[in-house]
């Protein structure tokens, strides 16, 4: 996916997420609506923007691997060695987005694990965007589509899912990227593929 840097960068989206914003932006992947993960009215709200089905969890960018413990995550030494082959080692054609389910039974943190006991975290490898995770810290970070309906593909396509039930769109041109691979990692450092 070929995006500038640059679409991160911009100061006005940094203002609305940090002030609870919810923001349909490209990400690593697809156009997502997104918030901070660690607000829960934030949170609750792109729910109900997206229509999404209150019983899934929803895929939390960080931008950086220390920030699973704000969800009270404590990795063994096997997951992140597990955890910096899927994140930082490319392999033939580079590396895919890869979002990774970790166990979470904190019940502060309910409101995102929605009862499953566990989240989905993702690094992106896009510098540009997480740099703008380090200023934000994590976002939670759904396709921006109401449940069940295509992907936006355009921020013209996400306007006619949204309106003006969002705080700010960022275009980033057409993006035809595909959703993560998704992994479960358990304590051993054993793995479950349960989206290639």
């Amino acid at each position: 996916m070929q995006l500038s840097e640059k679409i991160w960068s911009n100061e006005n989206l940094v203002k609305t997420l940090k002030d609870g914003g919810v923001v349909v932006m490209p990400t690593d992947t697809i156009y997502g609506i997104v918030g901070l993960a660690q607000n829960e009215p934030t949170v609750n709200r792109i729910y109900k923007i997206r229509k999404r089905n209150p019983q899934k969890p929803c895929v939390i960018l960080i931008g950086d691997i220390s920030e699973l413990e704000k969800f009270s995550i404590i990795l063994s030494e096997e997951q992140k060695n597990k955890l910096k082959e899927y994140w930082f080692t490319p392999s033939e054609g580079g590396v895919r987005p890869t979002s990774i389910i970790l166990d979470c039974s904190d019940d502060r943190f309910l409101y995102l694990h929605r009862g499953a006991r566990s989240l989905a975290f993702r690094l992106p490898l896009l510098q540009g965007l997480r740099n703008l995770l380090i200023k934000t810290g994590p976002l939670i970070a759904p396709s921006a589509n109401l449940e069940a309906l295509p992907l936006s593909k355009t921020i013209f396509e996400a306007k006619e899912y949204f309106g003006n039930s969002v705080d700010l769109y960022i275009d980033g041109g057409k993006l035809v990227g595909q959703a993560s691979k998704v992994i479960e990692l358990y304590q051993d450092g054993s793995a479950s593929i349960l989206r290639e």
